[in-house]
């Protein structure tokens, strides 16, 4: 394709993603479902470009305001994820004089806003939580993009016997540090044609996503739900945890994204998953399984804050205002998966935000309003139960926090308790 095309594109692309009306990535995907002529390389170059621009909106929308023509070109023009000497072709004298001048710019001396590209309301929250001394390194971190973790499933296959189909079939990976589960992959290599994929031996899923399922600790011939299953990566993990025995549970409000697990659950192997899509968390499936639940992991709807590496426009689609009605909507679901588990039984409550509006908060007022009924857990002795190794370096008081720029996962919080 021309240089001058594909930097068409890239400003057409970024017009549809800076509207911010649906998920970044959501749109990326359709805008190539109507480009299907467009080569690897150039898909490549495309969305890593627009998803440069989400992670530093502010600081080159502040550096385009020097050049001219359309916005979206000159943000293009300042993020391209391409060849240099292609870009080049694209540019005129004016532009690429423009360009180098603003390559000359030391940001290391623009304001504090500017280089932290993120939100008032939220560097504010983050900066109040953290302290400067520990926001700065999660903000580079959340900067760059995440590598690709896999989990081994263990019912068809041990860790290091998919280490070993990866290498044949070209892919180089590394144990993850924690997760006795997990593979990491650097870059964003096609796998899901490799047969280590298409065989069910390997899931893709973030390493903190696969501690999570590892703190729920299902066991053999248990009763499991996992109370809001999206997708099903958690689901997964249990049932293979679970020995593909008793009964697992997956509940969700959307059809769609229950719909999703379907070919990943043929893949799998997995015969004791029952997906439901419920109502709400008041749901009669819900109700008929009261007291009657050995595990329950409630990976709560969030504000995705602690996915900001692999989904930056959420920085831009959330607001103080959002995340009060998910801390509202969070108590409402946790209170309502309470009921399920039986004397004994584990609730374990997660998301894959950052702020602790969603995390420790919700957890006060649940244990503030149902302390009688449930003992919390240290999670850190759980963890190391589990087989997690180092498992005291992902463990905040008696929460498990993982940060992008200390343990290289997605944020995510969780939080245990028993049943009385």
């Amino acid at each position: 394709m021309h240089p001058n095309a594909l930097l068409d594109l890239a400003t057409e692309l970024l017009r549809s993603v800076l509207a911010f009306d649906q998920p970044a990535d959501a749109v990326i995907s359709a805008f190539f479902r109507k480009l299907r002529s467009l080569g690897a390389r150039e898909r490549h170059t495309l969305a890593e470009t627009a998803y440069a621009v989400l992670r530093q909106r502010l600081v080159l929308q502040h550096l385009a305001q020097s050049g001219s023509g359309a916005q979206e070109r000159r943000l293009a023009i300042l993020a391209w994820q391409g060849s240099d000497s292609f870009l080049r072709g694209a540019l005129g004298p004016h532009e690429q004089q423009w360009l180098a001048q603003v390559q000359a710019i030391d940001r290391s001396t623009l304001p504090e806003k500017l280089r932290h590209n993120l939100p008032d309301w939220l560097a504010g929250a983050l900066t109040e939580q953290l302290g400067a001394e520990r926001f700065w390194p999660l903000v580079q971190a959340l900067e760059q993009p995440a590598p690709l973790d896999l989990r081994v499933n263990t019912l068809k296959a041990r860790r290091d016997e998919a280490l070993r189909a990866l290498a044949e079939a070209g892919i180089e990976a590394t144990p993850t540090p924690f997760s006795p589960w997990g593979l990491r992959v650097q870059g964003k290599p096609a796998i899901n044609k490799l047969a280590p994929f298409t065989s069910g031996a390997v899931e893709v899923q973030d390493e903190g996503s696969q501690l999570l399922a590892l703190l729920t600790d299902a066991h053999r011939g248990e009763m499991v739900v996992d109370f809001c299953a999206g997708a099903g990566g958690k689901t997964l993990a249990l049932g293979a945890s679970m020995r593909n025995t008793g009964r697992l549970y997956a509940f969700d409000v959307s059809g769609h994204r229950l719909d999703a697990l379907k070919p990943r659950l043929a893949r799998s192997g997995l015969s004791n998953v029952y997906p439901a899509q419920i109502a709400h968390e008041r749901d009669d499936r819900v109700k008929r399984l009261a007291g009657k639940i050995d595990r329950v992991l409630v990976d709560a709807p969030c504000s995705g804050l602690g996915t900001l590496r692999r989904n930056p426009d959420l920085k831009w689609r959330q607001s103080p205002r959002s995340v009060q009605e998910l801390q509202e909507r969070q108590k409402a679901i946790l209170a309502s998966a309470a009921r399920l588990p039986k004397a004994g039984g584990r609730l374990v409550y997660a998301t894959c935000s950052l702020l602790a509006a969603e995390n420790e908060d919700v957890v006060a007022a649940f244990n503030e309003a149902h302390g009688r009924e449930f003992e919390m857990l240290a999670v850190a002795p759980l963890l190391e139960g589990a087989g997690v190794a180092r498992a005291t370096e992902v463990v905040e008081g008696a929460f498990l926090r993982l940060w992008p720029d200390r343990h290289g996962t997605d944020g995510f919080f969780a939080a245990v308790w028993q049943r009385r």
